[in-house]
């Protein structure tokens, strides 16, 4: 098993395992980070890593995984006025309403 240094933003540097450290990288801009939980102070620390050394962490034998953005930051914005106070509130009434719900659902399936 492999020995890797790594610096925590409070005790400095550390050593860790290949076991202690994960490797993720976006699926939409290939951006990667490595991640451990430090052995002197437990609190888990997160950096960014370019591609060079994600390559060095997976060959040592580092987990690797990938992630996807949530899909709603790849919607359109700006689509018509903002939502009013009163809107919100009129929302919240229809959810109390089983009745209205139930109307307003079949509004949508229309």
């Amino acid at each position: 098993m492999a020995t890797i240094r790594a610096s925590c933003y409070d005790c400095g540097d550390v050593e860790l395992t290949t076991s202690d450290v994960q490797v993720r990288v976006c699926t939409i801009d290939n951006q990667g980070t490595y991640s451990f939980r430090c052995p002197h102070c437990e609190m888990t620390v997160v950096k960014p890593a370019e591609p060079r050394t994600v390559d060095l962490l997976v060959a040592s034998g580092v987990a690797y995984s990938t992630w996807s953005p949530p899909l709603e930051l790849s919607e359109p914005r700006g689509f018509g006025a903002p939502i009013t106070h009163d809107e919100l509130l009129e929302f919240h009434e229809l959810l109390h309403d089983d009745d209205r719900l139930a109307e307003a659902l079949v509004e949508l399936r229309r």
